[in-house]
């Protein structure tokens, strides 16, 4: 069977195991492993996808994987890497947020076969659970001063913890106990903030089932950028998966903006790329610095994986008119979403310096001129020297816009009233 941890610990992606041996000989023969998603959005971002690949990764290496998304546990609300309590979601919320990670998860994951694949939703047997029967059958296993030493719950004591996030670590602790007993499940995956909640959940099978029960876990590291900052922000905020809220272009504009060290990093990290593959492109990549050759690979890749072949050649289509001047080559709606905040309406028949005025491209007719005269002004990728130019019809592209480009960096899309 593929060596799937040496090709994880190559990735960069492993953080911590509770004992890497028995965890290697596990994985010697097909396993059910699961990984647990936080409702607490509509929509997972480009973060949260590494926990997706991973599952990705272990399934196509034979393994049978759980996505469980907390119905449950996100009424409540993870504590992991919060400073101070979350505001509670309504009952409403969670449940259109379970709907739209479900969604999600079914693109990347294959549940066609429960032997490979499974969805479930913790509210399933959370929302049954009595208070006494958790008391009786949970909290029992928990002592205080053990969730105490855990960092979740320590870096939380001098700003407030309420009884409410304290026990999240002893629900999903139930979750990997329940999936273990029902599924067979012995390995629990998650992010690097997740660890005292995953060596929890292993605890309390032990205490519950036995010392020697059969249970592991690992988590992956939270990845960062080469100057050490969170990855997965931009000036826009999150880089989500859902289309309607971070386009495809925005995605591809996105990784291929890293510096030249992510780029290769982020090409074992995110892409289902091979070593050979990789160190291939990496080698051309260092060798030709000024080309963005890593970059722009790294970008096709993770939008060819999250939105579809099509739309990453779409992405690169409308990043190339940029360069190209090509605006002819694209659709109405790619000309839009690519000037969008850059939109001004004009009337037809207006002399071209006067539309410079209208696009505020200039701050006066004089200045319109010598814009026009010292060629720094293109219409439609076209450059224009007559200032008194009116244009007609047929130099609208889709009978209504103009792109006007002024110097190198400056864009302004015209559309017509």
């Amino acid at each position: 069977m593929f060596d799937i941890i040496s090709d994880l610990e190559y990735r960069g992606l492993i953080d911590n195991f509770s004992n890497k041996e028995k965890i290697q000989e596990l994985l010697k023969t097909p396993q059910t492993i699961y990984c647990g998603f936080d409702p607490s959005a509509k929509s997972m971002h480009i973060g949260n996808f590494v926990m997706i690949s991973l599952l990705m990764r272990l399934q196509k290496a034979g393994h049978r994987i759980i996505a469980l998304v907390g119905g449950g546990t996100g009424m409540i609300g993870d504590p992991s890497g919060k400073s101070k309590e979350r505001a509670f979601l309504t009952e409403e919320s969670v449940k259109n947020n379970v709907e739209g990670l479900k969604s999600q998860l079914s693109k990347f994951l294959d549940f066609s076969d429960p032997n490979k694949g499974i969805y479930l939703d913790n509210y399933q047997w959370l929302g049954k659970l009595t208070l006494l029967e958790y008391l009786r059958d949970v909290a029992k296993f928990f002592p205080i001063n053990y969730m105490l030493s855990k960092d979740i719950v320590a870096s939380r004591l001098e700003s407030g913890i309420s009884l409410t996030e304290f026990t999240y670590m002893t629900l999903q602790s139930y979750d990997f106990y329940k999936l273990y007993k029902e599924y067979g499940c012995k390995i629990q995956v998650g992010g690097g903030d997740q660890w005292g909640n995953l060596t929890a959940g292993l605890d309390y099978i032990r205490r519950v089932n036995g010392s020697d029960s059969e249970c592991e876990c690992m988590t992956c590291k939270l990845i960062t950028r080469s100057d050490g900052k969170k990855f997965g922000k931009s000036e826009d905020g999150a880089i989500y998966l859902d289309k309607s809220l971070v386009s495809p272009y925005k995605m591809y504009q996105f990784f291929i903006n890293q510096s030249d060290e992510d780029a290769i990093k982020y090409l074992k990290v995110f892409t289902f790329l091979t070593k050979e593959e990789i160190e291939e492109i990496a080698k051309e990549h260092l060798a030709n610095l000024g080309q963005r050759i890593g970059q722009k690979r790294l970008a096709y890749e993770v939008t060819k994986i999250i939105h579809g072949e099509q739309e990453a050649n779409r992405a690169i289509k409308m990043s190339e008119a940029l360069f190209t001047n090509k605006y002819n080559e694209l659709d109405s709606e790619a000309l839009n979403e690519l000037f969008s905040s850059m939109k001004v309406k004009i009337k037809k028949g207006l002399m071209l310096e006067d539309i410079l005025m209208e696009i505020k491209a200039c701050s006066s007719k004089r200045e319109a001129r010598e814009f026009i005269k010292n060629g720094a002004i293109s219409i439609n990728g076209i450059k224009e020297t007559d200032n008194t130019k009116i244009f007609k019809d047929e130099n609208y592209l889709f009978n209504k816009y103009l792109v006007v480009k002024r110097g190198k960096k400056n864009y302004y899309l015209a559309e017509v009233e």
